[in-house]
């Protein structure tokens, strides 16, 4: 749970809050004359940032005012809290980098597959067989033993 401090009305909880998207998304200056294409990407197409992320908040059950949040998806640290129509503050080197502690997921060395059981591990752990591959949707189901 996050504690988010509204700039009204002060520190609240995070479920007094909604979020509104992605912050400083400029509206076209004529929308009439955009393609389908080009409208589609306006109203459904934006960043999906891994780490600091200038997002739209509103303080839906207390003051009921729109504000931007700088926020870090990693570690859902806030970094900076400021007025709507206000330009995005720059960050310090030190409050760009992750929370202390805190790291994101690295990848795996090797691919892995899915078992029956519905678990992720490597070719030759419990729940694969050695070198047995993963059933797919395009094995057939055989009829014998209905």
């Amino acid at each position: 749970m996050l504690l988010i401090s509204c700039p009204n009305c002060g520190p609240r909880d995070e479920t007094e809050f909604h979020y509104g998207g992605q912050a400083h998304v400029a509206y076209p200056e004529s929308p009439n004359d955009l393609s389908d294409r080009e409208w589609a990407e306006y109203l459904f197409y934006r960043e999906n940032t891994k780490g600091t992320f200038a997002e739209r908040w509103v303080h839906s059950t207390g003051c009921r005012q729109w504000f931007n949040m700088l926020r870090d998806t990693v570690s859902y640290e806030i970094h900076s809290i400021y007025g709507m129509g206000q330009p995005r503050p720059e960050l310090q080197a030190s409050a760009a980098s992750a929370a202390p502690g805190i790291s994101p997921k690295s990848e795996p060395d090797q691919p892995g597959e899915f078992t029956q059981a519905g678990e992720f591990g490597q070719a030759g752990e419990p729940g694969l067989a050695p070198g047995a591959a993963s059933p797919t949707a395009t094995t057939p189901i055989s009829s014998e033993g209905v």
